[in-house]
């Protein structure tokens, strides 16, 4: 699917995630994951100067950046006023700002450093989003994120399509590395950009579609149909989900990782 930008509801995503912060923790097991395979990818010849973590969440990856690296300054901002507050009582030492990706509120080349863990996922214009990147850092400044990508919970879609019976699930896209590449041209130098998948395990598709309201994940796209839908078309993408990926009575979720680390040209 190609996210452009009347894709998603910023709105939604917002309520969403600052819905859902007080419980976000305790369900973002792949989250945290990345997080962790995230600061792997970061030279410690780039934290120098001032660092900005885009999408903070509850602090994630802000707590294992500043505990590799105490002394760095980082700004910590999130599009969800909840996480905001909670992450500002935890991090008291950083400032913490609300701020959209695709409109951040900062000044021009301010930072060195951008850092960003299983957010640009939720941006529907990724070319205005990067565009924001290169704005506001300096020159020779690096991004450094991870987001998830288009084969992300294609078990779910590919379940709903045919409990829809049309083919065509309304459920959220996500870009690919190809969509990745072409919003960072003539903005960014790639230094690397890899692909992993992790997988989770539930014992159910209920079980699965709790854990992502539970951390907010809901589904924002702008086609989503009002309404809820029925409980005929619910169970049998349940029992689509089950006959066609079931594994010794467990489902899985399948979430593609995109690795990316490049430098403003």
């Amino acid at each position: 699917m190609t996210l452009n930008e009347d894709s998603l509801r910023h709105d939604q995503v917002r309520r969403n995630f600052s819905r859902h912060a007080a419980e976000y923790d305790r369900y973002a097991q792949v989250q945290k994951r990345v997080a962790a395979n995230l600061l792997r990818c970061l030279p410690s010849s780039s934290v120098q100067g001032q660092s900005l973590e885009v999408g903070c969440g509850t602090g994630m990856l802000s707590r294992l950046f500043l505990r590799r690296y105490p002394a760095a300054r980082l700004l910590l901002s999130d599009i969800a006023h909840g996480m905001s507050c909670r992450i500002g009582e935890d991090f008291p030492q950083c400032p913490v700002v609300d701020a959209d990706a695709v409109a951040l509120p900062f000044a021009s080349e301010c930072f060195d450093l951008v850092l960003s863990s299983s957010v640009y996922q939720w941006v529907d214009h990724l070319p205005q989003a990067f565009a924001e990147l290169q704005r506001i850092l300096r020159p020779g400044g690096t991004v450094v994120l991870a987001l998830f990508g288009e084969r992300t919970l294609f078990e779910l879609r590919q379940s709903h399509a045919e409990a829809v019976g049309r083919g065509l699930s309304h459920s959220q896209g996500f870009p690919d590395s190809h969509q990745l590449r072409l919003a960072l041209e003539g903005r960014f130098e790639i230094e690397s950009l890899d692909e992993s998948e992790e997988i989770e395990w539930h014992p159910g598709v209920p079980q699965l579609l709790r854990a992502l309201k539970a951390i907010g994940a809901q589904n924002a796209s702008r086609q989503r149909p009002s309404g809820l839908s029925s409980r005929q078309m619910m169970q049998r993408m349940y029992d689509c989900y089950s006959r066609r990926f079931e594994v010794d009575g467990k489902i899985p979720a399948t979430y593609e990782v995109l690795y990316l680390r490049a430098r403003k040209i």
